[in-house]
């Protein structure tokens, strides 16, 4: 859970109030702004989510989350209450696998029970949707928070590593030589 106490409790979310839809094109501003504010920048520390004590500069760009909502094999799913965006996920079909990423909540309502109404939605989706039997992500490796919030959700490290991309600042500008990502799965109930 939050890695520091001095951060603002979460504001809550009656999670069975929200509505899940898939986004379009039109999201594209929304949800870049969103996935910027979750992870980096000051606004990031409002969350516990924050790589901002790892990289800076920025998450993605408007080109990755255009690719991500069009992608033929993907989708991006989109959280909001009341019409106010809250949080998205990306979800790709590999075959039997689902790759899930872009997982963005609004740092505020971060630590509420909202990420994990976001996940269980989005492995439901990939189980009934596309028949997955296992999701797989890449997080990386010096987010022990994060790796443990994940744990608890089921997911298991599988000790599987590729390397950050240096040089290439659409992933941002790194603060340390040492990143790298380990790939993290789940078996997904039989639907």
């Amino acid at each position: 859970m939050p890695e520091s106490s001095t951060r603002a409790a979460a504001e809550s979310v009656d999670t069975d109030r929200l509505g899940f839809r898939t986004a379009t094109t039109a999201d594209v501003p929304a949800l870049l702004a969103l996935v910027e504010s979750a992870y980096r920048g000051d606004a990031s520390r409002v969350g516990w989510t924050t790589e901002a004590h790892l990289l800076e500069g920025r998450r993605t760009d408007t080109e990755g989350v255009t690719a991500a909502v069009t992608h033929p094999d993907g989708v991006v799913l989109i959280a909001e209450l009341d019409g106010d965006l809250l949080a998205c996920c990306q979800l790709e079909r590999r075959g039997e696998r689902a790759y899930f990423g872009m997982f963005s909540v609004r740092p505020g309502r971060q630590g509420g029970g909202l990420g994990r109404a976001v996940l269980a939605r989005a492995e439901r989706y990939a189980a009934e949707e596309w028949g997955a039997v296992e999701m797989e992500m890449t997080v990386i490796e010096q987010r022990a928070e994060l790796i443990a919030w994940y744990e608890r959700r089921g997911f298991r490290r599988t000790g599987d590593y590729a390397p950050f991309p240096y040089g290439d600042e659409r992933f941002g500008i790194p603060l340390r030589p040492d990143l790298r990502f380990e790939k993290l799965t789940k078996a997904l109930a039989a639907r």
